[in-house]
């Protein structure tokens, strides 16, 4: 069985110990082989279980200081205060986590969508946020990135790690209607697909929403769709008729 994580890093990340991590060196099999850390998936529990204290380890925390949330698609960003439980918001609705809290390891799970972690490393203060279509037009980074400045951070910092490309990301003309709805500049991040519908560039959205914030950001360039070897996607599984798919985690500590 391969043991050995790979790790994605970002030098504009650089001090902090962070990762995005592939599905490489887990310990579950079949569907979800390798490094899969969805505890809600149709995976064995003590496996996952095994996967998550692999990635606390990588990061230098215990198990029970890796902290992730129960994500919904909303636009609500947790901020984890000084003696907050970090195992037991793992039942909290949120898509973000914001700490200024050090020795705990704060982390977000995705099989396509933008998993994204910022950081002010002088203020001392970081997030990690699970950026779908839905919650970045709902305001998902901009809620991060409130509850961060909220805490002093003043230089923020993000990259946005392995996710669907434009690519792969065939939708609908009401999907585009949707955006175009809220701003009549949004048809750039849309492109003539293959089968004549329209292609939508999920981190160019993602880039463009966080720069306007204020944020330094940049993409990983990474996309799970096309990289079935090191990265689980929610579209190719669904694509392939598979019964469910494995989560990827990303994650990041002061």
């Amino acid at each position: 069985m391969q043991t050995t994580l790979q790790v994605l890093t970002h030098p504009l990340l650089a001090p902090l110990r962070h990762g995005f991590f592939t599905r490489k060196g887990g310990a579950s099999s079949g569907l979800f082989a390798g490094l899969n850390c969805g505890r809600g998936s149709s995976d064995q529990a003590g496996i996952v279980a095994v996967n998550r204290a692999r990635v606390a380890e990588a990061m230098g925390v215990a198990p029970d200081r890796l902290a992730t949330v129960h994500q919904t698609h909303s636009a609500r960003a947790l901020t984890l205060h000084p003696g907050d439980d970090p195992a037991a918001i793992c039942r909290t609705e949120a898509d973000a986590i914001v700490t200024a809290v050090h020795g705990v390891a704060i982390a977000v799970l995705a099989a396509d969508c933008q998993p994204v972690l910022l950081a002010d490393p002088q203020a001392g203060v970081i997030g990690a946020a699970h950026a779908g279509w839905k919650g970045t037009l709902d305001g998902i980074l901009d809620a991060t990135v409130a509850a961060m400045r909220d805490l002093g951070a003043d230089n923020i910092r993000a990259v946005i790690g392995p996710c669907i490309s434009q690519r792969a990301y065939e939708v609908g003309d009401d999907f585009m209607d949707r955006f175009l709805a809220e701003d009549p500049d949004a048809g750039r991040f849309f492109a003539g697909g293959p089968n004549g519908r329209p292609m939508f560039d999920l981190p160019g959205f993602g880039l463009h929403r966080l720069r306007e914030l204020g944020v330094e950001a940049e993409w990983s360039g990474h996309c799970t769709y096309s990289d079935p070897d090191r990265f689980f996607s929610y579209r190719r599984s669904t694509h392939q008729g598979q019964a469910d798919y494995g989560r990827l985690i990303s994650a990041i500590t002061l």
